[in-house]
């Protein structure tokens, strides 16, 4: 099993690799088990999250082995990233791999917990979530920022993104599920644009995104809301194709 620590958690070593290799039969789950799974823990006193990542195929098993760095340790890695260019995120305690001379088996990323009022998923459910509107507008602000760092965050989606309620005029945001990212120099308009394609098909959501974009970046307002709800168009349009195959698919095995 190999392991990297953030300096400050490199003590707990010991008790960290207890709770990974008893994760099957210790800690409490925590949020959707689908994929991957996540669990709960108590160190000394402070919660901690460990996210187990599912078994790759055995392509990737290849891949993860020598050619392409885990999904903990671009988790881990990426967690640092943000925090140094001010994004905020809980923050990443460790990550483990375990690996055969031949194989990439499996990986584990550990981070702070983070007890957080609401996800962004919240606002599409809830037309009349208290102060959407500014919190929207908000979310947008945070969103300029990670494109003037030029992040591109791929999984720019309405659960990876925990929102912190301060006070009525005032939201934390952080993000999670870091493992998909591009880093740029400087991030065209195209890109910008495309990254909201993936977090909500309601019209009025993108129109109060775009017309705050639209001002942080000097562009026109109709300019920018087009270019975004095509996008957005574009995404879940694909998006509910592909979920209909799987659909079919499902029936025909049965």
């Amino acid at each position: 099993m190999h392991s990297e620590f953030s300096p400050e958690y490199k003590k707990y070593e010991q008790q960290l690799s207890y709770f990974v290799e008893n994760y099957d039969q210790t800690g409490i789950p925590f949020g959707h088990q689908d994929r991957n799974s996540l669990k709960r823990f108590d160190l000394e006193g402070k919660e901690i999250i460990i996210k187990s990542f599912k078994i790759p195929n055995i392509v990737n098993k290849v891949v993860y082995k020598f050619f392409r760095k885990s999904k903990a340790q671009r988790s881990f890695e990426f967690a640092h990233v943000l925090l140094k260019k001010g994004i905020k995120t809980p923050y990443p305690i460790a990550y483990f791999e375990e690996k055969s001379k031949v194989f990439f088996r499996n990986s584990f990323y550990i981070s702070e917990h983070l007890k957080y009022d609401l996800t962004y998923r919240e606002l599409i459910h809830d037309p009349k979530f208290p102060n959407r509107y500014e919190i929207l507008k908000q979310f947008t602000r945070f969103t300029f920022q990670l494109h003037e760092n030029g992040i591109e965050f791929l999984d720019h989606s309405p659960g990876n993104t925990l929102i912190i309620v301060n006070s009525e005029t005032d939201y934390d945001f952080y993000l999670v599920d870091l493992n998909r990212m591009n880093f740029h120099d400087e991030m065209d308009y195209q890109t910008r644009i495309k990254n909201f394609a993936r977090l909500t098909p309601d019209k009025n959501m993108v129109h109060a995104m775009s017309a705050e974009y639209a001002r942080l970046i000097n562009k026109d307002v109709e300019q920018v809301y087009n270019d975004m709800w095509r996008e957005t168009e574009i995404f879940f349009t694909r998006f509910r194709k592909k979920k209909n195959l799987k659909k079919n698919l499902k029936f025909w095995k049965k």
